[in-house]
């Protein structure tokens, strides 16, 4: 492996385990010891497994686990890790924190599965992520010495799927978990959006999509070189989407992607919602998301909605104004992209809220009602500010409901005789972002300004007056288009927008090429292929020219629009290159398009098309 490319491993690695930087004057290696095991799971494969014991014997500690496909390193005795644990708080005070990789994942034994499936009842050596976690967990309690036998588990993105997934296990040692930015679905999270395949996520396909031929310290996987650093460019010479073929010849999660376009059973069985649903869960959760997460903005939210449906354990959320692991990380001011936030929101979380809730059920016997912390904690972030509701969503709300309606914009009633026109060319999509470099998923773009689209022919702008008084919109948000096309299909992308009054402040924050005067702040945005509007298991052609209902749902939001600020929805048909351009005429699987199916077509939107929000009671 190239100096250049091993650099670019450990950075894509270390920014997937997003492991902090401790203070320079604490030393892991003076507080703890560590010890590195091979655990025998119950078909024989053996998982390597990291353990840091504090050096202090003088009393009891719970174990903090981390189960990761991104390695358990640094390996070998004398190497120790600069942080452990979920934060500093919690590696000063003193725990066990271990680190497993999981199965086929660096020095484990065994063959690795992209999500792997959940067997419900196993039988005799059937194994799952939830068998790996009991095994790993019946073997630490009962061979670490100086563990009070109560153990939690954390993890961040994919690590953070795991720590759903433990949720399954049923040990009875396992006490808390709080998974964050979890993986729930790859249907829907990271590499697609209701289906819409995410080209972000293409460079991330070599990690995933190769099995190691033993345990390996080494990286065993190589990222394609590609010839642009414009990703716009790039990516539209590169349509049809099959040309991508190429830089994947021999990558099994490529094929499984291109070979499996529908939510079909490959991808049913690999969800783990449904599962959390069916299982009757007894761990305390505290999931944790960011409202700017561009990866898994999905899982947090519906994993946490199942477990409140179905289980009566202690279920919690956390919502705060961060980016994809966000408040992992020690940044003084919290800001992503241009829209600054406020100061040591990550810090003030991981003392006030991740160290209470480990704390209080590994170590101080915590039951449900007298937790500390609240039902649900989330960031406005519109106005800035922290607020606890005992439900979430809130249960003190209200439906507001506008109508894309004539002359741009946002009206009170539905005109079904009113028609907004708009022709979208594949060859010339919507940009997501007004960035052109090639990045592994982008994370500003979730609340870029939106100007550069607003002026383009092919988004339709509809926004309200100026506002007379602050409207706070608290959980989802449903798009009811109503729709035709001259094609068989398109994809139907909803933005919702918050457009600063023209004497908004700029921060140090803001790129040099803008202002916050009139800046327009992405809030939410999500994309349904028009193929998948009856369905995500059969895609099915849209009729041209024929009038059709095309409804989604738009993840949880908890911002302020304030007075002096105006709601703008935004409609497009392209979002390019985040996610794949769609060839306007339908085929069973776009991985399989030919050139001459993508066609310039003319998309109506109709007037009695609406976006309903649920709005905070005051």
């Amino acid at each position: 492996m190239n100096t250049r490319l091993k650099n670019f491993t450990l950075v894509f690695i270390a920014f997937f385990s997003l492991q902090l930087v401790a203070q320079s004057d604490y030393k892991v290696e003076d507080h703890y010891t560590k010890q590195e095991v091979d655990i025998e799971m119950r078909d024989g494969i053996k998982l390597h497994t990291t353990i840091y014991s504090p050096k202090d014997t003088s009393q009891e500690y719970p174990i903090i686990m981390q189960r990761t496909p991104y390695s358990s390193r640094p390996y070998g005795e004398g190497e120790f890790r600069s942080k452990i644990g979920p934060n500093e708080f919690l590696m000063k005070e003193g725990n066990i924190i271990v680190y497993q990789d999981v199965r086929g994942r660096w020095m484990s034994e065994g063959d690795y599965d992209n999500m792997r499936p959940f067997i419900p009842n196993k039988k005799g050596k059937e194994i799952d992520e939830a068998s790996d976690t009991y095994d790993t967990i019946e073997w630490l309690i009962n061979n670490v010495e100086n563990n009070n036998g109560n153990v939690g588990t954390w993890g961040i993105s994919y690590p953070g799927f795991y720590t759903s997934y433990s949720l399954l296990s049923g040990h009875p040692a396992l006490k808390a978990a709080s998974p964050q930015a979890s993986i729930s679905d790859f249907f829907f999270d990271d590499f697609h959006h209701n289906g819409a395949y995410l080209l972000s996520y293409f460079m991330a396909t070599a990690l995933f999509g190769n099995q190691t031929e033993a345990p390996t310290t080494e990286s065993w996987y190589t990222f394609p070189k590609l010839p642009s650093k414009d990703q716009y460019q790039f990516f539209l010479d590169h349509t049809p989407i099959n040309q991508l073929d190429e830089y994947y010849p021999d990558n099994f999660f490529w094929d499984q992607l291109s070979d499996h376009p529908n939510y079909d059973k490959f991808w049913q069985d690999r969800g783990l919602i449904q599962h959390l649903k069916n299982e009757k869960i007894k761990t305390a959760v505290m999931y944790v998301g960011g409202f700017f997460d561009a990866e898994d903005l999905y899982g947090p939210f519906q994993s946490y909605k199942a477990i409140e449906e179905n289980s009566n354990n202690y279920n919690t959320i956390v919502y705060g104004p961060w980016s994809h692991g966000d408040w992992a990380r020690t940044s003084k001011r919290q800001a992503v992209g241009n829209v600054y936030f406020g100061d040591d929101l990550s810090e003030n979380y991981q003392k006030d809220v991740e160290t209470v809730f480990f704390n209080y059920f590994l170590k101080e016997e915590g039951k449900p009602k007298n937790s500390p912390l609240p039902e649900a904690m989330m960031f406005d972030t519109g106005s800035h500010e922290w607020a606890s509701f005992e439900a979430w969503p809130p249960k003190a709300t209200k439906k507001k409901t506008y109508y894309l309606g004539e002359n741009q914009q946002l009206k009170s009633l539905p005109n079904k005789a009113f028609e907004n026109k708009f022709v979208s060319d594949p060859k010339k999509p919507v940009p997501y972002s007004e960035d052109i470099k090639i990045v592994f998923t982008p994370r500003k773009y979730m609340t870029d300004d939106q100007r550069f689209a607003a002026r383009r022919p092919d988004v339709l702008v509809f926004e309200t007056e100026v506002l007379s008084e602050d409207i706070t919109m608290a959980g989802e948000i449903e798009a009811k288009l109503n729709v035709a096309t001259t094609g068989t299909d398109a994809d139907w992308v909803v933005k919702v927008v918050d457009v600063y009054p023209a004497d908004a402040e700029d921060t140090e924050e803001v790129q040099d090429h803008l202002k916050m005067s009139n800046y327009h702040m992405m809030v939410r945005s999500e994309v349904l292929p028009a193929r998948f509007r009856n369905g995500f298991e059969k895609a099915e052609a849209s009729v041209q020219n024929q009038k059709t209902d095309i409804d989604f749902t738009l993840q949880g939001i908890y911002h302020t629009f304030k007075k002096g600020h105006k709601i703008q929805i935004q409609v497009q048909s392209t979002w390019f290159p985040l996610i794949n351009l769609n060839p306007q005429t339908f085929v069973p699987n776009i991985f399989n398009a030919e050139k001459s199916d993508y066609k310039k077509q003319t998309h109506t939107v109709f007037g009695d098309s609406s976006i309903e929000f649920t709005v905070l009671e005051k």
